[in-house]
């Protein structure tokens, strides 16, 4: 796809905020419900110790084959030599060709990246301004050492302070309480294993929403970024997976008088490319997505950047180096390579399309190039937003990727175009939220 032109780009800047470096800055511990007595039957009960010889074929042949998968043409730089990731992908979003990718559908633990499937899931359900008030039962069965936003019983949340929480402080507490809402966390499971299998996220197997390690619980790299790649079609799931840091309602007070009070306090993102670290810098033109850990699953991550006209998704799981932020340090490199090496190698394999975007491209009505119009957000005929300065009038730090607007052409259900490639929607690098 060539590089959309100066005028459709889109750049949002981020607005300086005052942060608790110890409160904000810390990696998500994850939990999610007590897991099952026994894991569910099947290929995906457990994670295997070695990557099997065999794996997947979605996608294509070589991305079900163990160890590396490159095809490198003249001029193409070589892979960064200092990976130590279990497994990892480097994807072209607009295009779905994968440039590169190392043991993409080894089943492995997912830890909080899960949650990229629970919000594409759920996200369509409640408007924004939806309001909840949180039972007892709502946060029951959160397990030891959950990553929490803050949220507390009797307290009356909206819809957009729980999607907050969950995406910006990989909150578990949040997670469920939007279970709740959707008729618990069994249903929610249920859910979330029939949207994966909708997108032929075929190695993954939920147990707990929030992905807390649990028996027979597992993804892969290569469905993670199935799962991005999807969310990232819908406005909302942009704009709070690029959100760096926001208000959250605090805990309802009296004060001497009686009078009643709630006082907000400030969250960040835990994405480290996102809001930066001691030992981490912002990604250039980072714009998502959502990072995850757990004992089991270790460091897992999948992030969406755009730079020079392409967007690119890479995910990774599990570094073995035991370095802060490896995770991050690792989606850098291959970053960098991956803009570096798009249009010099040849793809390894594609991000299928869901099955009902497959079906659809073999449905009368669909246009030339096999699209078919929608009326869904994004449609044809939309344009994007011109992004605007902050307050402050900092310039920001992301590139912001401008799609040209006669080329958001969606199905009908806002989903995926039916014909192979297909561009994202605007991507956004949010300021401040209140």
């Amino acid at each position: 796809m060539p590089a959309p032109k100066k005028a459709v780009r889109r750049s949002l800047s981020v607005a300086s905020a005052a942060v608790t470096a110890l409160a904000l800055l810390s990696p998500a511990a994850l939990a999610a419900p007590s897991p099952p007595a026994s894991p569910p039957a099947g290929p995906s009960a457990s994670p295997s110790a070695t990557p099997p010889a065999s794996m997947s074929a979605v996608g294509g042949a070589r991305l079900g084959k163990p160890g590396t998968q490159v095809d490198l043409a003249g001029g193409a730089p070589v892979l960064p030599k200092d990976l130590t990731a279990r497994s990892w992908i480097v994807a072209d979003a607009e295009s779905g060709d994968v440039l590169a990718a190392h043991n993409a559908h080894w089943r492995l633990a997912p830890a909080s990246t899960l949650k990229m499937l629970f919000a594409d899931t759920l996200l369509p359900k409640w408007p924004k301004t939806a309001k909840h008030t949180v039972a007892p039962s709502d946060l029951a069965g959160l397990g030891a050492g959950s990553s929490m936003v803050g949220i507390k019983e009797k307290e009356t949340y909206t819809v957009h302070d729980l999607w907050l929480g969950v995406f910006l402080r990989s909150g578990n507490d949040a997670v469920h309480v939007l279970s709740a809402m959707n008729g618990g966390v069994d249903q929610t499971v249920k859910d979330m294993n029939e949207h994966a299998e909708e997108l032929q996220a075929l190695d993954t197997t939920v147990v707990s929403p929030d992905g807390y390690d649990a028996p027979g619980q597992v993804s892969s790299a290569y469905d993670l970024t199935l799962f991005a790649r999807s969310g990232l079609q819908k406005k909302d799931f942009r704009e709070y997976a690029s959100t760096v840091r926001a208000k959250f309602p605090g805990e309802t007070k009296k004060d001497k008088k009686g009078k009643t009070s709630r006082t907000p306090f400030e969250i960040q993102n835990t994405n480290r490319l996102l809001a930066g670290d001691s030992d981490v810098s912002v990604y250039p033109g980072i714009a998502g997505v959502k990072n995850g850990y757990t004992t089991n699953a270790g460091y897992t991550f999948t992030g969406v950047a755009e730079q020079g006209g392409k967007v690119l998704l890479v995910t990774v799981m599990n570094p073995a180096k035991d370095e802060h932020n490896e995770v991050y340090k690792e989606t850098s490199r291959l970053f960098d390579w991956g803009f570096k090496a798009a249009g010099k190698v040849r793809p390894v394999g594609e991000l299928v399309p869901p099955k009902s975007a497959a079906q659809a491209s073999s449905q009368p009505g669909a246009g030339p190039s096999g699209e078919a119009g929608g009326a869904g957000e994004g449609g044809a005929g939309t344009k994007p937003v011109a992004g605007a300065p902050a307050a402050d009038g900092s310039g920001g730090i992301g590139i912001a990727a401008g799609i040209t607007a006669g080329l958001l052409v969606l199905l009908a259900g806002g989903v995926f175009l039916v014909n192979r490639k297909w561009p994202l929607p605007d991507l956004v690098r949010r300021r401040t939220r209140p």
